[in-house]
């Protein structure tokens, strides 16, 4: 890390309270609609849903239930993430009900749990016989990762440790079986996840062996002769998943070590995540090649192969990047579990030195690629979050079977919604950033934090409508004069900003620093500092090498990128075309979408209403005017079944 941020986190999540606008809404979403919902199918009591069956699966490993093992390999995780977000809602708002549905789960997970530490539903009950023999393809590591994850959690936001001796027990077992040393297995997570739980294990227990642990994972990865090679050949070249040798090494990340790796390859959201890890063990060790190694992937990710939306992972085959430059927008696979890996590796790159440049990539992700895999009513998902999509192309055409024309009750495959739920419970944490002597405004939204500078507390109240309003007034409420650095974040996509501190206007371009604009001053109580960050409708252009974008803009407004609807606009969007010199006006409505800025303006359409039969002909082209509406990506496909699209033809 940078000497000049040194030791820069995220503030405790019971420190922030979130008090509305766009963020507090889904917040709240997350407490009364999803985390019940999510509950309600991991119990298969979704009508018309695919079954879940994970609790059951939990039951029947603890011998309270008789059956076979049901759904995916990591079924498991499902209720990890789930408890997860619910330990982040008890933080943040105690439920004594809730608290005690978490607890009977945990005491069923206890129970489950083998004499020797061992805790996965699928080998207890499926394949006892080969525990640990298939971890290229299996997610055994990865099931253990995001239920550490959910311990610690749950640690914190109850002080009950159950679930954090079941998962210590469980991390000793892995750490006794893996490793360097004689008779250990030299292998690595086919899915990346534990690396980054095991330093959240290590920050809470305080044991280096976690650290450790995790340092080998990252270090043992990509050296030959490779593991899965030798693990595939131990167990007969047979494999879990059909065809999932032809994906390769690269399809895991595994195809060279980590600090040799120069451009994200593979399965989007097994990369993020191992870069996550890989930003936490450098941030814990001080490894500066690993820095060096995430940087240069951070760089190829967010200008190379990021959409506009944040999104990333742009084929299907493989949930996987493909190269620079490739991101067609009907097939775009985007996942949202990407989306959210995303946010994740960009506070750590945000925690190793304090640029706004990845403090804007967590908010356009946050905003758009992972706002749109939830429904307004928190009761449907998208998997997949393409830019454009026409329904009947998504139906006839197999090139776009990943491709869902509107949001689903549930997955087969059922990552995505849980993990919504984890992120949006914990999003206090990504909102501040502190250390002993700065406090860093990341993300803008209505809330009050705490936080100690130099053992002075010290509060600070953020008053906002963002990102529909422009203007941010913050309060600084201490019992004595404190001196410390109040850094807020200019988004790279503001190109003015007005600051005022107790109505005195302040120069932004003397005190600018990596994007943000430190006030150091000695404060006093009741101190105010106003923002405005101007929000006009941007046309933004892709680069050229983007082939599918050429001749096209998109539209955004502050962080939120926009796109058209049928349901406003008409079929056939992609027959409109923005002049060039076209202005737009804005109108927040409060009646639509969960109340959101709408985006209107005059442009050109094709007009096909002399064509009758003609396929093709040599006639002049002629266009008529019509007047278009815009709303934000993330909201689309909560009215009625339509197309959408995100980059709209420039010209006429």
């Amino acid at each position: 890390m940078t000497e000049d941020n040194a030791n820069l986190k995220a503030i405790p999540l019971k420190n922030v309270k979130i008090k509305g606008g766009l963020l507090g809404c889904k917040n709240e979403l997350v407490r009364k609609e999803v985390i019940p919902y999510l509950w309600k199918a991991l119990n298969n009591e979704i009508p018309d849903a695919d079954p879940s069956n994970a609790i059951e699966n939990f039951r029947i490993a603890a011998g309270e239930s008789d059956g076979e093992f049901v759904g995916m390999v990591f079924q498991d995780s499902d209720v990890a993430k789930w408890l997860e977000a619910v330990a982040y809602q008890l933080t943040s708002n105690p439920d004594e009900e809730l608290e005690k549905l978490a607890d009977s789960v945990i005491e069923l997970i206890e129970k489950a749990q083998q004499p020797d530490g061992y805790l996965n539903t699928y080998f207890t009950i499926a394949e006892p016989d080969k525990k640990w023999t298939n971890l290229a393809e299996c997610h055994e590591l990865y099931c253990a990762g995001h239920m550490m994850e959910a311990a610690v959690a749950y640690y914190q936001a109850t002080g009950k440790r159950k679930l954090l001796d079941v998962m210590i027990r469980f991390a000793d077992l892995i750490n006794d079986k893996f490793g360097t040393k004689p008779g250990k297995l030299k292998g690595y997570p086919g899915h990346q996840e534990i690396e980054l739980a095991l330093i959240k294990l290590y920050k809470v227990i305080g044991d280096e062996k976690y650290l450790k642990l995790a340092k080998y994972f990252i270090d043992e990865r990509g050296q030959k002769p490779y593991y899965f090679d030798k693990e595939w050949e131990k167990i007969g070249k047979t494999s879990y998943w059909s065809n999932f040798r032809k994906l390769g090494m690269d399809y895991f990340q595994a195809h060279k070590p980590v600090r040799k790796q120069e451009v994200a390859v593979g399965h989007a959201v097994r990369a993020l995540y191992m870069y996550s890890g890989m930003a936490d063990v450098a941030r814990e060790t001080g490894d500066k090649t690993l820095i060096e190694a995430c940087q240069r992937l951070w760089d190829n990710i967010t200008k190379k192969q990021m959409y506009i939306t944040g999104g990333v992972g742009t084929s299907g085959y493989g949930e996987s990047f493909t190269f620079d430059y490739d991101l067609p927008n009907d097939t775009a696979y985007t996942e949202t579990c990407a989306a959210i890996a995303l946010v994740f590796f960009a506070q750590r790159m945000l925690h190793l030195d304090a640029k706004a440049e990845y403090a804007n990539v967590m908010e356009r992700a946050l905003y758009n690629g992972v706002l749109s895999g939830i429904s307004e009513d928190g009761k449907k998902f998208f998997y997949v979050n393409p830019l454009e999509v026409q329904p009947k192309v998504c139906e006839k055409r197999n090139d776009h079977k990943h491709v869902k024309p509107t949001r689903q009750k549930w997955f087969g495959c059922a990552c995505c919604p849980p993990n919504i739920a984890r992120l949006l419970a914990s999003i206090g944490e990504y909102i501040y950033s502190n250390n002993n002597k700065e406090i860093y405004v990341n993300l803008y939204t209505d809330s009050t934090a705490d936080f100690y500078i130099n053992n002075k507390e010290i509060s600070l109240k953020q008053r906002t409508n963002y990102p529909w309003d422009s203007k941010i007034n913050l309060t600084v409420t201490t019992n004595e004069m404190v001196k410390f650095t109040l850094a807020l974040r200019i988004p790279g996509w503001c190109k003015e900003a007005k600051l005022k501190v107790n109505g005195e206007s302040i120069s932004i371009d003397k005190i600018m620093n990596k994007g943000y604009v430190s006030i150091e001053r000695i404060w006093d109580n009741n101190d105010i500092v106003e923002l405005i960050l101007d929000m006009p409708v941007e046309k933004i252009y892709a680069n050229p090498q983007v082939r599918e974008n050429i001749g096209k803009v998109a539209l955004q407004r502050g962080p939120i990128v926009y796109c058209l609807e049928e349901v406003d606009n008409g079929t056939n969007l992609p027959a409109i075309y923005l002049p060039a010199n076209t202005e737009f006006s804005v109108e927040y409505k409060e009646d639509t979408l969960g109340g959101v800025i709408v985006i209107s303006s005059e442009a050109r359409r094709l007009d096909d209403a002399s064509w009758t039969d003609n396929l093709y002909r040599t006639k002049e082209i002629k266009y008529k005017p019509v007047k278009i509406t815009a709303v934000p990506y993330y909201a689309w496909g909560n009215r009625e079944l339509g197309e959408m699209l995100v980059w709209i033809r420039e010209g006429c």
